[in-house]
């Protein structure tokens, strides 16, 4: 099989779903009844992800049940992140950051964030989704590695974080990432499409 790093399917323009069932949940949810373990999984458990393709961009649109929050990722042709929303309990978003495609990033009201100067992707522990974007955007062919800085955001605090990742294709459809100041190691594998399918321990990738 070919190492050609574009090999993962186009997205259709009229869009495309993905769903993974948060693990942390289920075990949470292990001890309740059947009908309420049920409930439980389908009201708190679920990631659901939504791309659609609008005014040349992508648009991903996020809900995560366990977390009770949903995020909005504004993304560009070439998979690059131009703007972040996350909602929680209001209808204004609770954070709303954009950058300008060369490292520079600032809220929607104007407000510089000179910390996260220089971070090309978002990362969200609520989701595996967020992988998508290095995924898609690196150009590396099979055994090779790239270090990115990407922007951490804490659902519960709006806190928002610098960090180092290294992400490896180790196969075609299979990948490492690094958190290199913490050294701790994922690999998962991804679909044609390049979205995560099992994610380590915390994510269970649903039809």
């Amino acid at each position: 099989m070919s190492d050609h790093p574009d090999l993962y399917r186009p997205f259709s323009a009229d869009g495309h779903t993905a769903r993974w069932q948060s693990l942390r949940a289920a075990d949470t949810a292990a001890d309740t009844a059947v009908g309420e373990r049920d409930a439980t999984e389908t009201a708190e458990a679920v990631d659901d992800v939504t791309l659609s393709w609008d005014n040349e961009a992508w648009t991903a649109s996020g809900l995560v049940g366990r977390e009770q929050v949903q995020y909005v990722l504004r993304i560009s042709p070439t998979w690059q992140v131009r703007q972040f929303l996350l909602f929680r309990d209001m209808d204004e978003p609770d954070l709303w950051v954009g950058t300008d495609g060369g490292g520079r990033w600032g809220e929607m009201n104007g407000a510089h964030r000179p910390e996260l100067d220089g971070c090309v992707d978002i990362e969200l522990a609520c989701t595996p989704f967020t992988h998508t974007l290095p995924v898609r955007r690196l150009p590396l062919h099979v055994g090779h590695a790239a270090d990115i800085v990407v922007a951490v955001v804490d659902v519960e605090t709006l806190d928002i974080q610098a960090a180092q990742r290294r992400y490896t294709r180790l196969d075609t459809h299979h990948w490492r990432v690094e958190d290199t100041a913490n050294a701790t190691v994922v690999e998962f594998d991804v679909d044609e499409f390049g979205l995560a399918g099992d994610y380590s321990t915390l994510f269970r990738r649903l039809a």
